[in-house]
């Protein structure tokens, strides 16, 4: 019989976090990232690439018939776990944050990952960079310099949890930065297989796109913009924000906007029965929702996450910041009743 991500596959509500991938012990699992797709390939893309409204798009491989039932897949599947029935029941502290470091808004994951390979408190970190055509690709930070590379937020997916495999062969602690279902994943991963895992930075996210939605649709067809002049993408005030390039002497970015409403239904297909927009799994979670601009949203949720919090320098800190987390559980309650199964349905 095989497993459950099996299940989760066909019925097109793989996340792809990439968490079945570095664990399988037979490399029967390979969740392809457009990164490593040569421009002449002639098959359909799978897994992560696949269009939301073609499943025909997921290529079926030989996983099942090399499975040996050891079900560790199905242990790390943040699908197979489920969602939390409460998201704020975990909430340890709400603060808002800042640092100098250039990154989005206040840039608080760069500098909590900056300042923790400074003191040797992680010597691995997994996350995605981008190019100038906002292509993305899943990588290993393993030095401070490195997280410039990784700087801003992207709003498309890719399987960062498939760079474990190798990461937890080489390095003993590890953090991950990564949206919802793959700080999920990399908690499952932590409690059922891994003590490498040292830190889980979650991200709060409404949904995430594929590439080719997001870069090759909604940038230059619907918004009409010259994708290598986008130089940071936002959502907020209920509208997706795509900055570009005012000039070449530093002016500030044009903003260019359009109605969320416009563009959700080309978000990826698992985003719409995702039940966890603020990281419940991660140690901390991080957002520009619900602080001033310039800052971020800091939410510790455990023990581990107020240890290397505390750790952390160059920081600043705003308590009770506004609007607050008012706005993270109403934008929290949107998401959960936009995707809730239907009577009669199954999530």
């Amino acid at each position: 019989m095989p497993p459950k991500i099996v299940e989760v596959i066909e019925n097109g509500v793989c996340a792809a976090c990439g968490a079945c991938e570095a664990t399988c012990p037979l490399n029967a699992v390979y969740i392809e990232s457009e990164a490593d797709v040569p421009e002449d390939e002639t098959r359909p893309p799978s897994a992560s690439r696949r269009d939301p409204n073609n499943l025909t798009y997921y290529v079926h491989g030989a996983a099942c018939e090399v499975c040996e039932d050891c079900l560790t897949c199905s242990r790390v599947c943040p699908v197979v776990d489920g969602f939390p029935e409460d998201e704020f029941d975990n909430v340890r502290s709400f603060r808002g944050g800042k640092s100098e470091l250039e990154g989005q808004d206040g840039a608080v994951v760069s500098a909590i990952l900056k300042s923790l390979f400074e003191q040797g408190e992680i010597d691995c970190a997994v996350g995605i960079k981008r190019d100038e055509n906002w292509g993305i690709e899943p990588f290993i930070l393993t030095k401070a310099s490195d997280v410039d590379l990784s700087k801003g937020t992207k709003y498309s997916s890719a399987p960062v949890l498939a760079q474990l495999k190798d990461a937890m062969k080489k390095y003993e602690k590890i953090a991950v930065v990564g949206v919802p279902c793959q700080a999920h994943g990399a908690a499952l991963m932590r409690e059922n297989m891994t003590d490498r895992i040292v830190l889980v930075i979650g991200i709060l996210c409404m949904e995430s796109f594929t590439s080719e939605a997001l870069c090759d649709n909604i940038i230059p067809n619907i918004m009409g913009l010259d994708i290598k002049q986008v130089v940071k993408m936002d959502f907020g005030g209920g509208k997706f924000w795509a900055y570009t390039k005012n000039g070449d002497n530093g002016e500030e970015p044009v903003g260019n906007s359009i109605a969320i409403k416009e563009i959700a239904a080309l978000a990826r297909n698992p985003c719409h029965h995702c039940l966890d927009y603020t990281a419940y799994y991660a140690d901390i979670s991080v957002g520009s929702v619900g602080a001033p601009d310039g800052w971020n949203s800091v939410i510790v949720r455990n023990d581990t996450g107020e240890k290397y919090l505390n750790k952390v320098k160059g920081i600043e800190y705003m308590d009770d910041p506004k609007p607050g987390m008012f706005l993270i559980k109403k934008l929290a309650d949107q998401k959960h009743k936009n995707n809730a199964p239907k009577e009669g349905g199954a999530h």
